[in-house]
């Protein structure tokens, strides 16, 4: 089993001052093995708060990113999944699973998560994955009137199963939704099994603890 937060978006300091403290709460040392970011993390001190949740970081470019540091895009393998990570604002138009889809099959890659949206999404197709953690802290997007809803993702990967915990930030209460998917070995994959569970923190194993990673 292999821990991975999904996690971007954050526009710290320029505009939102921290992520929300129940999340804070939630990212402590020693329960994630990797970091994987979608970018716009912004500034160096964020990085540095990363770094603490898990050495292991990986952080693609975000178009508010100034660090040249970061790369455009990553892949990393764990067992049997292959994935990619990107920030998003390549595709045209923006979020579009077709433009997704062919992003993942020049990446080669099972899962592809991207950002820029700053909304969660999660969805499968042609036996890939795709997901998209959101804005961490809620920061404003320019291509919605509303302030989007504070969310990351957990993925919890056994083999060839992906299980995706997303957590929202929702009338001040942490909410979790659970999604699996699973790679299959030909073309035509099951749909996710998707179960919402209001006011409560899966645990990806019976020896965890309840508050906190």
């Amino acid at each position: 089993m292999v821990l991975v937060l999904v996690i971007g978006d954050l526009h710290i300091p320029h505009r939102t001052h921290d992520l929300p403290l129940k999340f804070k709460k939630l990212l402590v040392p020693g329960k994630i093995q990797q970091i994987l970011c979608t970018g716009n993390v912004c500034d160096k001190e964020t990085y540095d708060y990363l770094r603490t949740i898990s050495p292991d970081v990986h952080v693609v470019k975000g178009d508010y990113d100034e660090s040249s540091a970061f790369p455009s895009s990553v892949t990393v393998m764990h067992n049997a999944i292959k994935i990619g990570v990107i920030h998003g604002h390549q595709c045209v138009p923006v979020g579009d699973l077709d433009s997704l889809g062919a992003i993942a099959r020049q990446m080669d890659v099972d899962v592809l998560i991207s950002g820029h949206t700053h909304t969660f999404q999660a969805i499968e197709s042609d036996n890939r994955f795709f997901v998209n953690p959101g804005s961490a802290t809620g920061a404003w997007s320019g291509a919605f009137t509303s302030d989007p809803t504070p969310s990351f993702a957990l993925m919890d990967i056994q083999g060839n199963v992906v299980v995706t915990y997303v957590y929202q930030l929702i009338e001040g209460e942490v909410r979790v939704e659970k999604i699996e998917w699973r790679k299959e070995p030909e073309s035509v994959a099951n749909a996710p099994r998707s179960t919402v569970m209001p006011q409560s923190i899966p645990s990806p194993s019976p020896s965890s603890p309840q508050e906190g990673w």
